[in-house]
């Protein structure tokens, strides 16, 4: 019976030896694999260089339409808001009156002129009888005189005339330019003056000018990096719905003085309108272009971050390991920024998941393609 007690312990101690550590060994974890990380290749890119403003549309032309004589408005030949060419009727006013005046001013002149023509003829016959000694010079110079107010006064005749057609001209009012005109600011039947309030007003469309304001520094920075390449610059549109324009422009005017408040200069591009989608007035973003690329180093904006140390990307280097690279960004070019300073053409910088990640740590890289 001893014996047998003994041999049961003997086995039960070894069992208690042996059994944890198999245990131990089967449940120890395995070592936690490298983070998945996903980078783009720093790559070189022709990119133009370009600056970004505020800028306003403005019609290259404006006139307000007025009626030059009074009278009332008879007939409007145009409907609120349609294009019209130059020179088209537009506002037709009464003519009673001016056509009067004309065949009255015709009918002054026709009696001046017989008036002129006596005149003439007694000169004429006080000449012939101072010739003769039949008559003294008095007679002659007094026929002279008449003569010489005769037609000055048909001269004035003539003026009048010219003056009551031109009135009678301005009954019709007619497109001074080519454009589209506003709504009409008076009824048919109004009375109407020159003292009136404009009757509308036509804005030129095709082509139309985009103002900005550019400030010297700006002005300064793109002499000396493009000297000589102004002229060929591309001037491209942000409308209100984030669409670009179709039609390129180009800088036709800059100004001759600085705001002094600004220090700023205005700077004028010409763009073709042929869709009527730009109207005087309104708000666009402008972007300048050089007409020239540059080569620059571009990664995706996803990977540039900041801290108190300035902009910074995280590269994963030839061990796998992440490594702060601190940069100097330059120009954004849609989803890409370049880079002016800090990186080099291949390296590999880290564009998701970031967050997950610390300066040291290996990692499993995952190369993704630019701008995917």
């Amino acid at each position: 019976m001893r014996n047998c007690l003994g041999l049961c312990f003997a086995v039960a101690a070894t069992a208690f030896i042996f059994t944890p550590i198999d245990t131990i060994a089967q449940e120890a974890p395995a070592a936690p694999a490298p983070p998945s990380v996903t980078v783009v290749r720093a790559i070189q890119k022709d990119i133009r260089p370009s600056v970004s403003f505020s800028g306003r549309v403005a019609a290259i032309d404006k006139v307000e339409l007025r009626a030059r004589v009074d009278g009332f408005l008879e007939q409007q030949l145009f409907k609120d808001g349609q294009d019209v060419k130059q020179g088209d009727l537009l506002f037709v006013m009464e003519k009673g009156q001016y056509a009067a005046a004309v065949a009255q001013a015709q009918g002054n002149i026709e009696a001046a002129q017989a008036v002129l023509s006596l005149a003439d003829i007694e000169v004429k016959r006080q000449t012939e009888l101072v010739a003769k000694s039949a008559a003294p010079q008095s007679q002659l110079d007094l026929a002279t005189a008449k003569q010489q107010q005769a037609k000055g006064q048909l001269d004035q005749l003539n003026a009048a005339l010219m003056q009551a057609q031109l009135n009678l001209g301005y009954t019709d009012i007619r497109a001074p330019i080519a454009g589209r005109i506003g709504a009409a600011q008076y009824s048919i039947g109004n009375f109407v003056g020159a003292s009136s309030n404009p009757l509308a007003m036509i804005v030129s469309q095709d082509p139309i000018y985009v103002n900005f304001t550019v400030s010297q520094r700006e002005i300064l920075d793109i002499r000396k990096k493009h000297a000589g390449q102004q002229a060929g610059a591309l001037v491209y549109i942000e409308l209100a719905d984030g669409s670009q324009y179709s039609q390129v422009g180009k800088i036709d005017f800059v100004d001759v003085t600085v705001n002094q408040g600004t220090d700023s200069v205005e700077v004028r591009a010409s763009f073709a309108n042929p869709d009527r989608l730009l109207i005087d007035g309104q708000l666009v973003d402008v972007k300048v272009e050089g007409d020239k690329p540059e080569a620059a180093l571009v990664i995706p904006q996803a990977a540039l971050q900041i801290d108190q140390g300035g902009p910074y990307a995280l590269l994963v280097n030839k061990d796998n390991k992440i490594e702060v690279r601190y940069v100097e960004p330059g120009r954004m070019e849609g989803s890409d920024v370049s880079i002016a300073k800090g990186l080099t053409a291949d390296d590999l910088v880290v564009t998701e998941g970031i967050q997950k990640v610390r300066p040291g740590q290996v990692v499993a890289p995952v190369e993704a393609k630019p701008g995917s």
